[in-house]
Formats: structure tokens, sequence, C-alpha cells
């Protein structure tokens, strides 16, 4: 007996769906065979005519095909066409309309989206490595946490495989660089400082594992995120305050002929009374007021000093990084 399906294109999407072309040698249609040229076809109408059937636009292969202008919009729904693991290398895109269009895990890679409408595309896991996106709209795409290169390095890394990872943490550097600067020109500048940030931690990721200079391109990005977090620096603060405030506490500070300590001999009511003077002293050392009602005593004294140096060194970067933020 005849197997129904034997000529039938073998491709199943990600949720169950078969394509019901007619298969080639190798088992898939002309569609997802990506054996099957498509070098400077134009195939825009089919590729409208096929979206608008209803048929899923998933695994298509259509590498270095004539697609500029075409029409991917589904203007009777609230989700955009579904075109997850598609493969667009070298493709011609430009001037392309895919607005809310799911391309999860497919690949634009050198692709020309230049004057593409891709508001509101999901984007997440695709491969942008050399992707042209001038004058395109990026607004409210899904870039997703992590890009596929970043992924696909820290598998790398798993398997031991010290130069493939450091190949793919180049090209993450590349991709999160091109995404930063055509985000800068359009004026989107949190997508901006976002890719600015991912950016940095590629390069990082780059550099000798206990270098110096990767060690301090992590201090800078735990303390302000490279100039894009006014937050940690903030929290930076309020954790040396409270810290040293504890160090204070159980060494000891003087307020003259008193001494300020941690004591199992007083009640709770004075220990607390005690810690908040040392909250007190500690906030006044790093922002460097200095009041002398309060002092430190014996190596509380070097603390002290410390904290007086990260305070004026914290406070001058707070100040950099929020007028960086609030003059964009």
């Amino acid at each position: 007996m005849t197997d129904s399906h034997s000529n039938q294109c073998s491709f199943h999407s990600h949720k169950g769906w078969r394509c019901d072309q007619p298969a080639g040698e190798q088992g898939l249609c002309f569609w997802h065979d990506k054996q099957q040229p498509k070098q400077g076809m134009d195939l825009k109408a089919e590729l409208e005519d096929w979206a608008h059937s209803g048929k899923p636009l998933d695994g298509l292969q259509l590498a270095r095909a004539e697609l500029s202008g075409v029409n991917l919009v589904n203007k009777d729904s609230k989700q955009g066409y579904s075109c997850r693991d598609a493969d667009f290398y070298r493709a011609n895109l430009q001037d392309a309309h895919l607005f809310k269009l799911d391309a999860r895990g497919s690949s634009f890679m050198k692709a020309n989206l230049s004057g593409a409408n891709l508001h509101c595309a999901d984007l997440r896991h695709c491969n942008l490595l050399g992707t042209l996106f001038a004058h395109s709209r990026l607004e409210n795409i899904r870039w997703g946490k992590r890009i596929r290169q970043e992924r696909q390095a820290k598998y790398a890394e798993k398997k031991r495989d010290k130069q493939g990872a450091e190949a793919l943490w180049q090209e993450a550097e590349e991709v999160a660089r091109n995404i930063r600067k055509q985000c800068e020109k359009q004026g989107m500048f949190e997508n901006a400082g976002y890719f600015f940030q991912k950016e940095m931690v590629y390069r990082r990721f780059q550099m000798p594992c206990w270098s110096s200079k990767r060690f301090i391109s992590k201090a800078v990005d735990l303390f302000c995120g490279y100039g894009e977090s006014p937050l940690r620096v903030v929290l930076f603060s309020i954790a040396m305050i409270m810290l040293c405030a504890l160090i204070y506490f159980a060494m000891g500070v003087t307020t003259g002929a008193d001494m300020l300590h941690y004591s199992m001999d007083v009640s709770l009511s004075e220990n607390m009374f005690r810690f908040f003077n040392a909250l007190y002293f500690s906030v006044v050392t790093f922002t460097t007021l200095g009041y002398g009602d309060i002092a430190p005593v014996g190596i509380a004294r070097l603390i002290a000093g410390l904290e007086a140096f990260f305070g004026s060194f914290t406070m001058a970067l707070f100040v950099v990084v929020f007028v960086k933020k609030m003059t964009r």
C-alpha cells in the first residue's frame, strides 16, 4: 500500500504543522530545502500568497532571495505571522513590512533590512550578525535577554572550546554594537544603553580570565553597569554605608567621654541606640560631611578613611552616570 505522505515535504513546524508541498529528492519542498537555490529569485509574490493562505512561514529557506518590499503583516490578527527558524541569509528584505512578525530563531545574517518595518517584531534568538538595519523601524522589538551568539558562546565554554567561545563573543559584541548604533541614530537611547552594556560585557568575556583588565571591567559593571545604571551606584552606596556602620558598631566609636559599641551587658534598646549612632557616623563619613560629634577609635579610623575615599568617588560617579542618563 502506497504511503500518502511519501511525496510530501517532511518538514514539521515547532507546533506540529506539516508542510503540504510536494517533496524533492531531499524529502523537502522547494521552500524548505536549503539546497534549492533562491539566489536573486524574486519570491515576493509567492511568499505573500503563502503567508496569506494561513500556512506558517516556519523553517523557510530563503537565503539570498529577492524579497524587497515584501508584505508579511497579518492584518486579520492581533498576532503576527509565525516565521520561526527561517533562513534569510543575505536576503534582500529592503523596505519589507514585518510588523509583529514572530521570527524567533531565524537567521538574518548579513540580510539587508534597510528601511524595513520591524515594529513589534519578535527577534529573540535570531542570528543578527552583519544585518543591515539602516533606517529600519526598531521600536518595541523583542530582542530577548541573550542574543544567539551569547548562548552559543556559553555552551562552547562549557565544552571547553576556548577558541570557539572567543570567536562567538566577538560576534556577539559586533551584533550588540550594530544594534546600539542604529538605536542611537533613531533616538532610542534606552535600547542603545542596554546594548552598550551588552557590548561591554561581551568584550569583557574576551579578556583573559584572571587579568586586571577583566577585573576592572567587572568592577565597573557591578558599580554602575558601564555608566548605564545609576541604581547600582545607589545600591552600592547603601551597602557600603551599612557595612561600615556594622564595623563601627562592633569596634566602637566615641562621643567624647562615652564609648558606643555593641555590648551584651546592655539592653536591646541601648544597643539599637548605639547602632543608629554608628549608622549616623557612617553616613556622615561616606558623604564626607565630617561634623566631628562622633569619632572612630583604633582601627576604625582606617575604615573611616577608606569609607570617605569611596564615598567621594561614588558620589562623583553617581553624578556622572545620572547626568549621562538624563541628558540623552
